[in-house]
């Protein structure tokens, strides 16, 4: 690296010092080449390589401003952006999961308005919720989930999302859910790796109540904290990382209606650093 480039990382890295929270855009993953050489083994191996080589290549360009240091740090690249222009907004699908790294209603809100924002449309066509797993034991309930979903459900309402569905719930969850919700769950993701074959109660469920069943290989644990912060300190090496923890993240695809193919995917971090 030469010194140019030394010394503007060093004032990329004098913002994050000084950065409260930390909104980060990986752009469009499929024409961001630097990424496409890359094949992760893994949706948390390819989110810890985006957010290195987005903090990188951020923190290279990134100076403080006339007014000091922001307590809100936008970090993307704007060459990588996927804005949608009204034209197309008719031709695409836009469909999001959203990990949620902390419990918070706030955060669901957070999320869907930031990707509203990021992509230029009033609206997602649809979103699948990945809330934290409870403190203690493996088995989600329907009063764990209930929180978010009412957030999700305000969201609808407000025409913020069209449809809404849940992640690795299984037939009785499922219907405890659908009977308490008011706006009801579009989809439900399985987990392949937990079962080869879609449970037979939870298909035909599904059908009897026209709930979509897609399937996912996303870990019960998209990123630890201490798998975030080392992704930080590889984009920013030198930086103390220890005291920034992940919020919630959101993974989205632009898929062309007419054709069914993917014109755009990308990842939105949000990352808070802890009070001292």
């Amino acid at each position: 690296m030469d010194l140019q480039n030394t010394n503007t990382n060093d004032e990329g890295k004098e913002l994050l010092n000084h950065g409260k929270t930390l909104r980060l855009h990986t752009g469009n993953l499929v024409n961001r080449s630097r990424l496409k050489k890359k094949c992760p083994g893994s949706p948390s191996e390819e989110l810890r390589d985006c957010i290195q080589a987005t903090l990188s290549d951020w923190l290279s360009t990134a100076k403080p401003t006339s007014t000091g240091f922001p307590d809100t740090l936008d970090c993307s690249i704007p060459e990588a952006t996927d804005a949608i222009t009204p034209e197309e907004r008719e031709e695409v699908k836009i469909s999001a999961k959203l990990f949620l790294c902390e419990s918070g209603q706030t955060a669901i809100r957070d999320a869907v308005e930031t990707a509203c924002q990021t992509l230029a449309v009033s609206q997602l066509d649809s979103v699948i919720i990945a809330p934290p797993g409870p403190l203690e034991g493996d088995g989600q309930s329907l009063a764990h989930l209930q929180p978010a979903w009412e957030e999700l459900e305000s969201l609808v309402r407000k025409q913020k999302i069209a449809a809404i569905g849940t992640s690795d719930l299984d037939k009785e969850l499922l219907e405890q859910l659908y009977n308490w919700a008011q706006v009801k769950p579009s989809s439900n993701q399985v987990n392949l790796a937990s079962c080869c074959v879609m449970p037979p109660d939870l298909t035909a469920f599904a059908k009897e109540f026209d709930i979509q069943l897609l399937t996912h290989n996303d870990p019960k644990e998209l990123m630890s904290t201490a798998t975030f912060q080392e992704a930080m300190q590889e984009g920013a090496p030198g930086l103390s990382a220890t005291d920034w923890r992940l919020e919630w993240v959101l993974r989205y695809s632009v898929i062309v209606k007419s054709r069914g193919i993917i014109k755009s995917k990308g990842y939105l971090v949000s990352a808070r650093r802890a009070s001292p």
